[in-house]
């Protein structure tokens, strides 16, 4: 099983091909801003990207080329800091902000049921027309890491995108999470 760990920086993992820009001792080194990475098109099986894909130039780019690099039916886990809180907004490397919604426009419908909001977006989609495609196994927010806050989680995330558009203000998630399966 082929296992890649983007953007890595010294979260080394066993099993995985660790990747980043700069050399932190057991990595491969390549600026993952820079297209195409040097993988063969259908080579993971997964691609864990942590906290990494917030800080790249072009999201839409990064995206195509996790596709191609993934096998059919591959897994893409995705952490990254909610954009209303602190830890987006705090970090001045951060480019592009992450919502419960940022992978819709990549979304994988099939013959599911949509919700209205979902209806509307599938007609204003901003993905450029790209073959991309991932099913959304799950998506979720993270309300904290601190254990006293952690039940919020159950409450967050009852209806997510309801969450974030009415409450997010008040009480905002730390993190978002997508686990998603490559469709080709």
């Amino acid at each position: 099983m082929n296992k890649l760990n983007l953007g890595c920086g010294k979260d080394i993992k066993k099993g995985y091909t660790n990747l980043d820009i700069v050399d932190y001792g057991g990595n491969m080194i390549h600026d993952i801003n820079s297209f195409p990475y040097p993988f063969q098109e259908n080579y993971f099986d997964e691609i864990y990207a942590s906290h990494v894909l917030e800080h790249l130039n072009n999201f839409h780019n990064t995206i195509t080329e996790l596709y191609r690099i993934l096998k059919p039916n591959g897994i893409l886990i995705v952490y990254a800091p909610f954009f209303l809180n602190t830890k987006y907004f705090g970090e001045p490397d951060h480019k592009i902000p992450f919502s419960i919604r940022t992978f819709d426009n990549y979304e994988f419908i099939g013959n599911r049921n949509l919700k209205f909001y979902e209806k509307w977006k599938l007609n204003h989609r901003t993905n450029y027309e790209g073959k991309a495609q991932f099913e959304v196994s799950e998506k979720r927010f993270i309300t904290s890491h601190f254990a006293l806050l952690k039940w919020m989680d159950f409450f967050v995330n009852l209806e997510p995108v309801i969450y974030e558009r009415f409450f997010a203000g008040i009480f905002s998630p730390e993190e978002v999470y997508f686990k998603l399966r490559a469709i080709k």
